[in-house]
């Protein structure tokens, strides 16, 4: 299955949210300002002129005795006294300014102290205020509804899926994914989560947090929307008929009605590699602007496969195992390499990258699978297993990072994929790239010609993943990237 590549978080580009960070930045700088030159006047000081910004002054008015201005570096602001000018230290210093008595340097010692702080003071009782209001308000607050499990993280191996809306932690009630997120970073030891599963099952279960990053972590991302901002040139979504529009709602996946990112991911990964309707709600025209009244548009895309590079790298070992999974109840056991699915050899009869739709393929049937497993004191021996697949779809849980695991979603186990090139297919990529059969120290990637365009940025962008032994686990990041 080719990643289709429907962006259902990201607005082109960052230009907005720049515009809003220097507003924000330029309101702080007015305030802190405004507290110097209120105080200022207060204590009866001259001031000769408010300014936002530094540098020349491109605008500027003048009531009562102040100069009000804006200058050209918004980055900025100063408020300039009588006998108070970082320009011109030497005022502090002349005779005449300090006879003034409404010069900066004649005020008392508390007065200019007042003076000083009075812009950090309206700081922090702005931030305070503006807190208040905010409060009172009310603002967007996704739930704590999961839209994605980490393969191999602690919620992973716990049994949380995507879709799992969690309720409690340690016993008290939440409801927003912030509340979820501060109380796992803030969290020492293990946590207590309860909730309900997609399917209005309750949970409860324990997790103890892994110590990755800046503060301990579940492997969890909050749940997406089903708005579309836009698709990737060259990808699945880019190729539809008719194309998808900034602000499509998704509705339908052929006829099944998706209510959630999740439904809709899980319904893309059950037509893997088979061509797809999807029906969305329709706001705005070909140029981006509202219509009257929303449209129901059937959308088709027809070539939804994976990217491949014509070579099979070879599976590792088990690198986690999900409690309550069929992959536990079977007895696999984290350390065991997968070598035999039902008579087929993983790895040179069948491609380890393949193992998660292989499995799906088999959902409700008894299959065996033979694994290889390490001996307490030395040497290796075949364990046979047989287990029952459950019927969740292969590739459900992405290896978008570097190090994670490539997940079985129908059995509840996840393995490494090692950078030991295992076969070449001839006249395939690799085999025109010179690759043999052997250990991949590094592996260069670069976008293909169908995905970017003679306008993008990042057209000439090369991605090179690394694998040597502190990277020896991102084969299964490296397949994910090449879609």
């Amino acid at each position: 299955m080719e990643v289709l590549a429907v962006d259902l978080m990201k607005l082109a580009g960052n230009a907005p949210y720049i515009a809003i960070a220097a507003l924000g930045l330029a309101l702080v700088i007015f305030l802190h300002e405004l507290g110097h030159f209120a105080v200022a006047k207060w204590c009866n000081v001259f001031v000769e002129r408010f300014s936002i910004g530094f540098g020349p002054v491109f605008f500027s008015r003048k009531w009562g005795e102040t100069e009000y201005a804006l200058s050209l570096i918004p980055f900025g602001g100063y408020v300039k006294m009588l006998g108070q000018d970082d320009a011109d230290p030497s005022q502090l210093t002349n005779e005449e300014i300090a006879q003034d008595p409404r010069s900066y340097i004649a005020k008392t010692v508390f007065q200019r102290m007042a003076i000083i702080s009075a812009g950090v003071t309206m700081n922090v009782l702005t931030a305070l205020l503006f807190f208040l209001i905010s409060y009172q308000v009310g603002f967007p607050s996704p739930p704590s509804t999961i839209g994605d499990v980490r393969p191999g993280m602690p919620a992973w191996k716990a049994g949380m899926r995507a879709g799992d809306a969690i309720e409690k932690l340690n016993d008290q009630p939440i409801q927003t994914y912030q509340e979820l997120q501060m109380g796992v970073a803030l969290s020492s030891g293990t946590l207590k989560l309860e909730g309900k599963h997609a399917d209005g099952q309750p949970f409860h279960i324990l997790v103890e947090p892994e110590a990755k990053g800046l503060h301990p972590q579940i492997g969890v991302r909050q749940i997406e929307g089903l708005t579309v901002f836009g698709d990737i040139p060259g990808l699945a979504a880019s190729r539809a008929t008719p194309r998808f529009r900034q602000g499509d709602q998704i509705a339908k996946v052929g006829d099944r009605e998706v209510t959630s990112a999740v439904e809709f991911h899980r319904e893309v990964a059950l037509q893997s590699g088979k061509s797809l309707e999807i029906t969305v709600n329709r706001i705005n025209d070909k140029d981006g602007k509202p219509l009257a009244s929303p449209t129901a548009e059937t959308i088709t895309i027809t070539d939804n496969f994976f990217r491949t590079l014509g070579l099979t790298l070879d599976s590792g070992p088990i690198a986690a195992v999900r409690k309550g999974s069929p992959a536990e109840t079977a007895g696999l056991k984290e350390g065991d390499k997968l070598a035999n699915l039902d008579g087929l050899n993983i790895g040179t009869q069948l491609d380890p990258l393949k193992l998660p739709n292989e499995f799906a393929k088999r959902a409700g049937k008894e299959i065996e699978v033979i694994v290889t497993r390490q001996i307490v004191g030395g040497g290796q021996e075949s364990v046979s297993l047989r287990l029952i697949p459950d019927d969740t779809p292969g590739w459900l849980d992405q290896p978008m990072l570097e190090g994670e695991p490539l997940s079985i979603p129908a059995i509840g186990a996840a393995f490494h994929v090692l950078p030991v090139v295992l076969t070449v297919e001839p006249g395939g990529t690799a085999d025109k790239g010179g690759v043999k059969p052997g250990p991949l120290k590094k592996l260069t990637l670069t976008r293909p010609a169908e995905t970017t365009s003679s306008t993008d940025p990042d057209k000439d962008a090369v991605i090179t993943v690394n694998f040597d032994e502190a990277h020896r686990n991102n084969g299964a990041y490296a397949f994910w990237l090449i879609q």
